[in-house]
């Protein structure tokens, strides 16, 4: 995924400076090298790996079926230039004024060392520790060079603010999850470390929090991605724990709950509210592990398979013929829902192609789940109109297709004479009633 063709030294953060056995690390497992050759052929010569974030996991997170979006995040392809190059760019994308209003809020929020995001973090998420005096906190540096060397400066981080004590803010950490087999670095907004030895997640968003609430899809959103960044957060808790002796400082945990930080009303003053992540924290732990490793994926495609656009001089125009783009994606199964508009820029391309195949997937999960074994719209008219007199559809033995005794064949039967009933009835002549005769006023 991130960084994929580059491999830093290994850093040993949690014991000391000297160097690692040659025992320990010849035994330490290491990356594939033709793994990493073949997914560098999958993007194509020369372009760099597109790095995963954590809103772009907890989109795959929720979609574990769909192996197209696994293998193209996972190999770091531009799925954006991708699906521009297909004919079906993806008309979503956030508005450079919210960018600009969000990153100068954050700077508000994070300013004079973050003392107004810790007092926040304390009367929300302190479980009875009192805020520190301004200052007080520590806010370790976390600069080092390339996503490996930031992520074994955040562990180190980590786990001296555990044996420590006290308040610690880290500014931008870098965590690194494991998702389907390869790392994914990922970038909170901060993390912050209670004197009791608990981690919580900070998430810090643009949208305004009215009268302490909050937009619920907006909130929710922020919920999935704070559950990607607890994950990531729970291996590095796990690492610390193993090299971190017994009755020095304290045991790191991560917290279910993490603090969302917005503008208070319409301006641009600091609210917060905690979060409960424990069913999103579920959900994403399950999702991601019924996720395919990528050197599965890569390894069931043609040997000539690749995504590459082949890019112009001017390194944005793709040259590469739309018909050859289109073979290489549709060689790796996709699983479309109507919910993927909203988060994979190669929605709109996979919509087309479902509804071209007169897939039932196009009208969603829940009607897809509801036809059973009926895979196309042709399948569900057929069935609804019933086989022919004397003729029965045979059984399939792989259960593949829906037969006559189908429960979703005889719904759809039913439902269609209803609606033939319906339809009848409604075009049926209505019967002339002859006027009433009109009644004359006596004259008095």
């Amino acid at each position: 995924m991130s960084v994929v063709d580059a491999r830093l030294p290994q850093v040993n953060v949690f014991r000391d400076s000297r160097p690692e056995p040659a025992a320990a690390r010849e035994a330490r497992p290491r990356p594939a090298t033709g793994l990493r050759a073949r997914l560098a052929e999958l993007r194509g010569p020369g372009v760099p790996p597109r790095p995963l974030d954590a809103r772009a996991l907890a989109a795959l997170a929720a979609n574990p079926g769909c192996r197209r979006r696994a293998l193209l995040d996972g190999a770091g392809v531009d799925k954006a230039a991708l699906a521009r190059a297909l004919g079906s760019p993806a008309p979503f994308g956030q508005s450079q004024f919210a960018i600009a209003r969000g990153h100068s809020f954050e700077a508000r929020v994070k300013a004079d060392g973050g003392a107004e995001l810790i007092r926040l973090a304390a009367e929300h998420l302190g479980g009875g520790a009192q805020a520190p005096e301004p200052g007080a906190a520590a806010t370790p540096d976390l600069s080092a060079a390339g996503p490996q060397g930031r992520a074994a400066r955040t562990a180190l981080a980590l786990r001296e603010a555990a044996a420590r004590g006290g308040w610690t803010l880290l500014d931008h950490p870098m965590l690194a999850l494991d998702v389907a087999g390869s790392p994914a670095y990922l970038e909170p907004d901060a993390v912050v470390v209670r004197p009791d030895g608990l981690w919580s997640v900070i998430e810090i968003k643009s949208f305004p929090m009215i009268d302490g609430t909050a937009d619920t899809a907006k909130v929710g959103a922020a919920a999935r991605q704070s559950a990607v960044y607890a994950l990531a957060l729970e291996q590095v808790a796990e690492q610390v724990a193993r090299h971190t002796p017994e009755g020095e400082g304290h045991a790191p945990r991560v917290g279910d709950r993490a603090l969302l930080v917005c503008p208070k009303d319409f301006s641009n003053l600091p609210a917060a509210a905690p979060v409960d992540l424990r069913k999103q924290l579920a959900t994403t732990r399950r999702q991601l592990a019924r996720l395919t490793r990528v050197d599965e994926l890569a390894a069931a495609l043609p040997e000539d398979t690749t995504f590459d656009l082949r890019l112009a001089d001017d390194g944005k125009t793709a040259t590469r013929p739309a018909e050859e783009l289109t073979e290489a994606v549709e060689s790796v199964g996709a699983a479309y829902a109507p919910e993927c508009l909203a988060a994979c820029e190669l929605a709109f391309h996979c919509r087309g192609r479902a509804r071209e195949a007169g897939l039932v997937e196009s009208l969603g999960r829940g009607v897809r789940g509801e036809l059973g074994g009926l895979r196309t719209v042709g399948e569900v008219l057929a069935a609804a109109s019933g086989p022919a007199d004397g003729e029965r559809t045979p059984p399939d033995p792989a259960g593949a297709h829906a037969t006559d005794d189908d429960p979703a064949a005889e719904a759809l039967r039913r439902a269609a004479a209803l609606r033939a009933e319906a339809l009848a009835a409604a075009s049926a002549p209505v019967p002339a009633q002859a006027p009433a005769p009109r009644e004359e006023a006596e004259c008095r």
